[in-house]
């Protein structure tokens, strides 16, 4: 879709956007994108950072209009855009929230973001939402569930989401599917793609004492559109042992990007987003991280491996 940005390029100011904006169906470009917050707005606009993609989140712009509007019209008038919801609750027991949906369908019809992606959790029940992404149990009911669910979500937005596997502090004991061949299943059943966050993948497998290259040897990689690297905390639970708190506040770890650097060697470049949600630095800071993704994207661009099917 473009030119390779050379990774000394990130952040600079070029006096114009450096990527296209991006167009209806098209894939996001192999390169680091960056979360796209408030407090950046004017900077971006000013600047015209050299990065592959932004992404929003798409519950911050269920309004009419106002400044974030204005602000995101501007912004993607330049920028492929990602959208990223958190409020679906595709792995609920309950119905999905027409109302909501419907809301997410229009904002994804006045954007047309090149890539929509949701998570395997739940966060509501009934008229109840919840400000987590909630475990599921996964077994039979709970795969034929989702795929109804993600089924319905495609549908409305006339257009394939990326499921994004989940960072788990908990486990059902009555579980019968592993989470990671829960992950390839739902794929598979429903034809959504994979929104492969790395740092959720090592954050669950330090947590539950799962191997992390097993478990990447589960997932569907062919299926990867996007890929999430985030920061984590680090606590203790009750019995003392480590718990890592996927709380999106940090740099990315040193065991993250070696983990990351394994997946690319593994599928080549994918278009990778730095999550910073929370104590969101400055741009400048956002924008050094993405120019470490893309050292990583450039480094294995060129030999992509075998990827099981």
């Amino acid at each position: 879709m473009t030119d390779f940005i050379h990774p000394a390029a990130i952040g600079q100011h070029t006096g114009a956007a450096c990527l296209p904006a991006a167009t209806p169906c098209a894939t996001l470009p192999p390169h680091a994108g960056i979360g796209l917050k408030p407090q950046h707005f004017k900077s971006v606009l000013e600047q015209q950072p050299c990065v592959g993609f932004f992404e929003v989140h798409a519950e911050n712009y269920l309004v009419a209009g106002g400044p974030l509007h204005h602000y995101l019209s501007a912004i993607r008038a330049e920028y492929p855009l990602s959208m990223h919801g958190v409020g679906l609750s595709i792995g609920g027991e309950s119905a999905l929230n027409a109302k909501h949906l419907s809301a997410i369908a229009q904002l994804v019809d006045r954007y047309q973001p090149t890539q929509f992606s949701e998570h395997l959790a739940w966060s509501s029940h009934g008229e109840n939402f919840y400000n987590d992404l909630l475990p599921l149990r996964y077994d039979e009911h709970s795969l034929a569930r989702v795929c109804e669910h993600i089924d319905q979500v495609q549908t409305a937005l006339k257009q394939p989401i990326l499921l994004e596997n989940p960072a788990t502090y908990v486990q059902f004991t009555d579980s019968t599917i592993p989470e990671a061949m829960f992950v390839r299943e739902v794929i598979k059943r429903s034809g959504c793609g994979l929104l492969l966050d790395v740092n959720n993948v090592y954050v669950s497998c330090i947590n539950h004492h799962w191997n992390a290259r097993a478990y990447l040897d589960e997932l569907p990689l062919w299926a990867v559109g996007e890929i999430h690297l985030a920061g984590f905390a680090e606590d203790t639970d009750d019995l003392g042992e480590r718990l890592l708190i996927d709380h999106h506040g940090a740099p990315v770890a040193d065991s993250v990007w070696k983990l990351y650097l394994e997946v690319l060697h593994q599928i080549g470049p994918k278009a990778t987003l730095i999550e910073w949600d929370n104590d969101v630095p400055s741009l400048e800071r956002l924008l050094s991280e993405a120019e470490h993704a893309e050292h990583c994207l450039h480094t294995c661009a060129a030999k992509p491996q075998g990827i099981r099917a």
